[in-house]
């Protein structure tokens, strides 16, 4: 253990100096590239020490990691609450320091306010800094906790602001803004992150991209209400801040009573592909990430809807066995009562008015043709027309006696009431012991509103998500091999808490190729794509009536855990061959796409779409081309291929797409014809990041692969 006042935490090519000297709490003094050895650190803590100013504080605070009123903060504070009725204005200081070479644990206490602060901060060997805190009431009589954040500074250099926002259909929609003196935030009061949720809040240097410009980003790792901030003092400290949102009342301590907040994460890097590529590599260093290949997935659900007939979904099945699909999974409308979405949620029972001879005969069919089975649940909403709803409706979160407003036809199950939770839980684990089930896809349709437990009104989201990962880690401690994708409406719950405990989460229910460029592009700055859902929809996009070709539905899809969401049991001839080759495709590039680094090239022309995924040695790469509009350019110029070895070379080719139309009137492109004959070009890892080759002319809305190979 160390015991020095100012500390060096270092891994994953990250170094974060503490100061634990500080009045109050500890205190970050950098956060960024590793440093190495750096010498006499009490120097730099006593070079990082503000002057008092004219009109200022006699001793001026510090940006500690929760910062206090108490001593001087004047800033958003880490920490609020009340005791009794009275503000609480905490004066945490630091009783006991411990580290390693990558982790420091500290706690501090105030007796006078009857507190305690335990906390660890830790950089994670991809390189994330990540913060827990527990807050415990040591006094008498209860506290309630306002907010408890962690605070992570950003250099002075970070001058602009990334986030992103959306809706149904067209989450992950990214917005800029100019950091300037005073707070920006971000709130979720969805009871869920929300579709309109940003995954991270960024600040980094002027006009920072994917490939460049240093930028600092934070996550809070939780599935239900929460906050991120970040702040510009008049004193010149920059910072983000993560937390949970909580509801008056909502987490009231009782005496010897520990608050224990989401983990907060944050990533670095010069440009935003650097600091996504530690967030991924966090993802696949946990013990419970999947280690299999990710099977291509077959979703019933824009296929047939409501209409569940066997044969029809038989036919589906064989359809999807040929076609080199590997998971079958029968979405809504298999319980008792669902005919549509007005009726039946709670009422889990397989319908045998439906399934006379219930699940067993589909499921056999589609094992028999050696793919998984997967089913559909939405376990936390109720509708008020089913059976549950009539025997306990007592179990709907509500407030004053009456219900909140619909959504969906539909209404939220209280999972923090015991009886409910152990009534989904044994209803779950009852159809998942009857029946050979791989995977469940886990919906949830609607925000929290009016979150309450009936009878008493008290604030409910922060039980109910506890109870939600209770809820996963029974099931899978009962069904150790059972895969779980996190839905909720497309992305409403995409975040680090819920992907502990699944598998994959839905990124969209839009699966319009176009939409999909952003979105996927997006979500991907923290999901690593083999947990991404992307599936080949329709020839027309039910979410848009967009029509698009297959190769473009195809090539959208490719990186992310592949699927498809089409009603293919009648395709022709042609398309079915044309669907089975890009299956195959994916499946020879699979553990490269699901194992390598994400990148996105900087393109002058926001038309051009270029990303890739690169093998973690570096020794192959495939890209994908997009021409989402009418370039300005016509031949639209070289694009450049990020990633790659610089003291290598590689050959590149045409791997699928629409290289070549026969209405388009061009020549063929060299490059690509000297690979289709055998003799492809050999270029430097270094010229083709920095200069490129010629980008194939294409018509708006179609994509290229581009498959480089390392020359030994």
């Amino acid at each position: 253990m160390n015991s020095a006042p100012v500390l060096h935490l270092t891994n994953g090519g990250t170094s974060v100096i503490i100061d634990t000297s500080t009045a109050g709490l500890p205190a970050i003094l950098y956060w960024g590239e590793e440093l190495g050895e750096q010498g006499n650190l009490e120097d730099f803590a006593t070079a990082s020490r503000p002057q008092r100013v004219s009109g200022g504080l006699d001793t001026p605070a510090q940006l500690t990691l929760v910062p206090q009123e108490s001593l001087g903060w004047q800033g958003t504070p880490g920490l609020t609450g009340t005791r009794e009725g009275l503000v609480l204005f905490p004066r945490l200081t630091t009783t006991n320091v411990s580290s390693t070479g990558s982790e420091l644990r500290f706690t501090a206490s105030d007796p006078h306010a009857g507190l305690r602060l335990d906390g660890t901060v830790t950089v994670t060997g991809a390189g994330l800094l990540r913060q827990r805190l527990h807050l415990t009431n040591e006094g008498q009589t209860p506290c309630e906790v306002g907010s408890l954040l962690a605070v992570f500074p950003v250099p002075s250099s970070a001058v602009d602001i990334l986030d992103t926002t959306g809706r149904h259909l067209r989450e992950r929609s990214p917005q800029r803004h100019t950091l300037t003196t005073g707070t920006y935030r971000r709130e979720s009061r969805r009871g869920r992150p929300g579709l309109d949720a940003t995954l991270l809040l960024a600040a980094g240097e002027s006009a920072f991209r994917f490939e460049s410009g240093e930028v600092h980003a934070v996550h809070c790792a939780w599935s239900g209400n929460h906050q991120l901030l970040v702040e510009k003092t008049p004193t010149g400290a920059a910072f983000i801040a993560a937390g949970e949102l909580l509801l008056p009342g909502e987490i009231l301590l009782q005496p010897g009573e520990t608050y224990d907040a989401p983990d907060a994460l944050g990533s670095w890097g010069y440009g935003l592909n650097q600091l996504a590529q530690r967030f991924h590599r966090e993802q696949r260093d946990r013990p419970s990430h999947p280690r299999r290949a990710r099977p291509v997935t077959l979703n019933t659900w824009e296929a047939v809807y409501f209409d569940h007939d066997h044969t029809r979904l038989t036919r589906l099945a064989d359809k999807a066995a040929e076609v080199g699909i590997e998971r079958f999974v029968l979405d809504d409308g298999w319980f008792r009562g669902r005919r549509d979405d007005t009726a039946g949620l709670g009422d889990w029972f397989v319908d045998d008015g439906v399934w006379p001879d219930g699940l067993d005969p589909l499921i056999d069919h589609v094992r028999s043709l050696g793919m998984e089975f997967g089913l559909w649940f939405e376990p936390e909403m109720i509708n008020p027309d089913s059976d549950l709803a009539r025997a306990h409706p007592d179990w709907i979160l509500q407030a004053a006696g009456r219900l909140p407003p619909s959504a969906r036809q539909q209404q939220v199950l209280n999972l923090a009431i015991p009886e409910a939770w152990d009534y989904i839980l044994e209803r779950m684990d009852a159809i998942l012991a009857a029946h050979d089930i791989a995977y469940i896809k886990w919906d949830h349709n609607r925000d929290l509103m009016e979150a309450g437990t009936a009878g008493s009104g008290a604030a409910a989201v922060h039980r109910n998500v506890r109870a939600l990962y209770r809820l996963l880690d029974e099931l899978k401690r009962r069904h150790p091999a059972l895969e779980i994708e996190s839905c909720a409406s497309g992305g409403g719950r995409v975040d680090l808490g819920v992907l502990t405990r699944t598998d994959r989460i839905w990124t969209s229910d839009c699966i319009d190729p176009l939409e999909r460029l952003v979105i996927q592009k997006y979500t991907g700055l923290l999901v690593a794509p083999e947990l991404m859902g992307m599936h080949i929809g329709g020839p027309v996009s039910h979410s848009t009536h967009r029509a698009h070709s297959l190769a473009f539905r195809a090539a959208t899809a490719v990186f992310g855990h592949y699927g498809v969401e089409w009603d293919i049991a009648e395709l022709a001839e042609e398309d079915t061959a044309d669907l089975a080759s890009w299956i195959a495709l994916h499946k020879r590039w699979r553990e490269l796409l699901h194992t390598g680094q994400v990148v996105h090239a900087d393109l002058p022309d926001p038309a051009m779409d270029l990303r890739g995924i690169v093998a973690p040695d570096r020794t192959a790469a495939l890209y994908a081309y997009t021409l989402s509009a009418s370039s300005s350019s016509y031949p639209p110029g070289r694009i450049r291929l990020p990633g790659l070895d610089p003291a290598a070379r590689y050959t590149l080719a045409p791997a699928a797409g629409a290289l070549q139309h026969p209405d388009a009137g061009h020549s063929p492109l060299d490059w690509s014809e000297a690979a289709r004959a055998g003799t492809p070009l050999v270029l430097s890892g270094r010229l083709l990041g920095s200069t490129g080759v010629q980008a194939p002319v294409l018509f708006p809305e179609q994509s290229v692969l581009i498959e480089v190979r390392q020359v030994p």
